[in-house]
């Protein structure tokens, strides 16, 4: 199943931010956590399912939500990688 992503506005100002290159590297790890959200090198926080962090493309970190009912991938909090 492949999940939509959505950003909050701080999220995605963030990753406007980053350069060309490094948005499309970025965007195709995106594009693999979408279909398995729940994997990807992500680990649960505070022991909840839903609520995720990981590093994506070795370009930034990102906190995410997955809404299984909604098929979504909220990604709440994104912080470029130097």
């Amino acid at each position: 199943m492949n999940y939509r992503i959505a950003y909050t506005h701080d999220a995605d100002t963030e990753r406007r931010s980053l350069t060309a290159e490094r948005r499309k590297l970025f965007e195709n790890g995106m594009t693999a956590l979408a279909l398995n959200p729940y994997g990807c090198g992500s680990s649960s926080v505070r022991g909840d399912h839903d609520r995720r962090d990981a590093t994506v493309g070795n370009i930034a970190f990102v906190t995410y939500l997955v809404s299984p009912s909604v098929v979504t991938v909220t990604v709440v909090k994104l912080v470029p990688l130097p």
